[in-house]
């Protein structure tokens, strides 16, 4: 690959998403600058990765055409964030979830780059009207929302900010679709985006189903982990009910359609997640993987493993 050739890509904030962020980035040979504020933050972060690659190299699970050594060769790490800006065509921010840091944190960035720099945000939760209010050039502002652990997980949303142009969009997309991300257009901003809408409503009825006695936690992650999940890892909802008629989503709707209607009809309210009742739910949760650190690093390294294999058949096929 001539060196001329590659584009440079700023992560701002050298935590999980950042890290993972960066990981994905050089996977698909960009060079990647990780900046953070605390002091040997970013080094450490950088050694972290470098850890990492070797393991996935080991395993046979790195991602792109480079070596470990090569992805690695991409990474810099930066204390002084005009340094860490400079060259770079794409800024990734990835700190703490709260919008007055995230505020602060572009209008600071906005100081150091041109305004053809793309601002991108990895927020989960805040809307990009809100991130970007104090942005001066919010016509190349978005969200670019990771599912965690990002490196494993591809799916990524892509949130625009009312001004945002259609082709910051579309370079948007075009970069993570070169790293190996699926990227998601999202046509405006709403609260939540799809993916956290889609989850919430999950949750809101297997928490309600637990509470009302009507099915245990084990049972009801047994739901989703060997009935929906299995399929949905491959195809979605609209699809599954494409393919589970005769003739299609229309002749789906006509088959079903009263009696799914019937049933969201006979939906609670938003259940009470801190109340008394919720207690219970906690605790038969914690009695299946209690909430120690040995408990819950052993579970999501268990996670990581199983999607890292997931990814590993969904490319393959």
């Amino acid at each position: 690959m001539n060196p001329s050739e590659l584009k440079t890509i700023t992560v701002i904030g050298s935590g999980l998403i950042g890290r993972s962020w960066a990981m994905v980035f050089v996977s698909g040979g960009c060079r990647v600058k990780i900046y953070d504020n605390q002091p040997g933050q970013a080094a450490r972060a950088v050694t972290e990765i470098r850890k990492q690659l070797e393991e996935l190299e080991e395993a046979r699970m790195l991602r792109g055409d480079l070596t470990a050594a090569q992805q690695f060769a991409l990474l810099s790490s930066y204390e002084d964030l005009t340094q860490a800006l400079e060259g770079a065509f794409f800024v990734q921010e990835c700190v703490f979830e709260q919008l007055e840091v995230k505020q602060s944190v572009f209008q600071e960035i906005e100081r150091f780059v041109g305004k053809g720099v793309i601002l991108s945000s990895s927020t989960s939760c805040l809307v990009p009207s809100s991130v970007f209010a104090k942005v001066q050039e919010r016509s190349r502002c978005l969200v670019s929302h990771p599912v965690n652990p990002p490196y494993y997980v591809k799916l990524v949303e892509l949130v625009p900010h009312p001004e945002t142009l259609a082709t910051v969009m579309d370079a948007t997309h075009s970069l993570m679709t070169k790293v190996g991300q699926a990227p998601v257009l999202l046509k405006k901003e709403i609260d939540g985006f799809a993916l956290n809408r889609v989850q919430a409503a999950i949750i809101a009825e297997s928490w309600r189903l637990v509470q009302d006695g009507v099915i245990s936690v084990k049972d009801i992650d047994l739901v989703m982990s060997e009935g929906l999940g299995m399929r949905y890892a491959f195809i979605g909802p609209m699809e599954t009910m494409h393919l589970n008629a005769p003739e299609g989503l229309e002749d789906y709707m006509r088959r079903y359609g009263e009696g799914i209607t019937r049933v969201l009809n006979a939906f609670g309210p938003v259940p009470d997640f801190f109340g008394e009742p919720s207690k219970g739910i906690v605790k038969e949760m914690c009695e299946l993987i209690p909430s120690d650190q040995q408990h819950l690093s052993a579970r999501k390294e268990r996670r990581d493993l199983l999607l890292m294999h997931l990814a590993k058949l969904k490319n393959d096929h």
